[in-house]
């Protein structure tokens, strides 16, 4: 195995298990920033000792065994070991003596322990927008530039909340918890809204060559049905189980044998997950019920209803799809959501009056970086017969996408129109 082999295994390796290790320490530290810090230095000492020694059998036990050595390490070394800390420390060091397997400890009640993390990092000392940054940065591994993607603002702002929330945290002594309560309530919005950042990064990543991280979808909706247990009459809740639900059910259908996407229209619906639809339609009724039909999540899992209920690509309600996306609009001032309802009203009432739609928020300076922008101006000047000015729109799709799939499939429908005149 060479050195770019061993390299690439260990950071494929770091992104599955980095929340775990930071789940797991912040519990041992009580210091979300330093349980960061101390998992970043297992994967420096990974990049230091495998190229010589070889990747280990199990590379996330092995990843696990040294952030937790850190920890501990960490533990001895602090000013407060006589009292608190050193209790900590007696308490970690019996229970390694006890539990020495690692790898089972990889597994041991993550979920909930990964959901006490975000609802952590989702305090409200911190701003709504630090908020989300930082449980992206630890959860997903998100670098600062994908992260500004994300949320479509510079980088430079990004980096600054997430330093000062960190700082915040490290000052504040926050109790690493899932509330109860008032206090439960004062977080979930911001915790639904990374739990749903998190599916998505699982659903379309943002970086790499591969377009789907299904663990991350696989750990949301995880987070989502534990969250309905500590939220049963939160509307908002059973809206996002359902939105991720739909989604999910698709999963299957939306890359081929050799992991290029396939887009909504061509998939084959057979794969699609019928009990996961079903399982969906309940939690968007039961949000209904609950008086929250129109509430952010909800509409959305609407939207994505539509979709799970066409029989074939030609019998989905793209009028009913138009309308929910513009009662969205109406409820959040999106040109991300703008951008999917011009597609929406691109197929219900024609290309051109999508494409209108689009041309009207070119100018977004949120959307100057977004590659979806000219991918669904190209598509709908290909419907229309421009087929230079589709070429040219999903070339620059292409320069601006960060996933190497979608990059590489804005370059094949670029490349189909190569031979039409500009």
């Amino acid at each position: 195995m060479t050195a770019a082999d061993i390299d690439r295994v260990i950071r494929a390796n770091w992104r599955v298990v980095q929340p775990r290790l930071i789940a797991t320490l912040s519990r041992m530290l009580r210091d979300v920033p330093l349980a960061e810090e101390l998992t970043q230095d297992a994967l420096v000492a990974a990049l230091e000792a495998w190229p010589s020694m070889g990747v280990p059998e199990n590379p996330g036990a092995w990843l696990m065994t040294t952030a937790r050595r850190r920890a501990l390490d960490h533990l001895r070394r602090g000013k407060m070991l006589a009292d608190k800390h050193g209790m900590l420390a007696r308490d970690m060091l019996q229970e390694q003596a006890t539990v020495p397997d690692f790898d089972a400890a990889l597994d041991d009640d993550i979920g909930d322990e990964l959901l006490r993390l975000i609802f952590t990092a989702c305090h409200p000392i911190l701003s709504r927008e630090a908020r989300a940054a930082l449980a992206l940065r630890m959860i997903c591994g998100l670098t600062t530039p994908e992260i500004a993607r994300a949320y479509l603002v510079p980088e430079a702002t990004i980096s600054q909340r997430i330093v000062r929330a960190k700082r915040t945290l490290s000052e504040s002594g926050l109790a690493y918890e899932t509330p109860s309560g008032e206090a439960l309530s004062q977080r979930l919005g911001s915790v639904l809204e990374v739990v749903y950042l998190i599916f998505n990064e699982g659903y379309l990543a943002a970086r790499g060559e591969e377009w789907l991280r299904p663990q991350l979808c696989d750990e949301a909706l995880r987070m989502g049905r534990v969250l309905v247990a500590l939220a049963p009459e939160e509307p908002e809740v059973y809206g996002l189980v359902a939105l991720m639900d739909l989604n999910a059910s698709r999963l299957h259908a939306r890359t081929d044998a050799n992991g290029d996407p396939i887009l909504l229209m061509d998939q084959d619906r057979m794969l699609w997950d019928r009990l996961q639809i079903r399982r969906g339609l309940r939690a968007l009724e039961r949000a209904g019920e609950l008086g929250g039909a129109s509430g952010f999540y909800a509409l959305q899992a609407a939207i994505a209803a539509c979709h799970a209920t066409a029989d074939v690509a030609a019998s989905t309600d793209w009028r009913r799809i138009a309308q929910l996306y513009a009662e969205l609009a109406r409820l959040v001032r999106s040109p991300v959501i703008e951008l999917n309802r011009a597609v929406a009203v691109g197929m219900a009432e024609g290309p051109q009056a999508g494409l209108d739609i689009v041309d009207a928020i070119a100018g977004e300076p949120a959307l100057t970086a977004y590659h979806h922008l000219p991918a669904v101006r190209g598509d709908l000047l290909q419907k229309l017969g421009r087929l230079a000015e589709a070429r040219l729109a999903f070339e620059a799709a292409a320069q601006l996408a960060t996933n190497g799939r979608e990059r590489a499939l804005m370059q094949r429908r670029a490349e189909a129109l190569r031979d039409e005149p500009l």
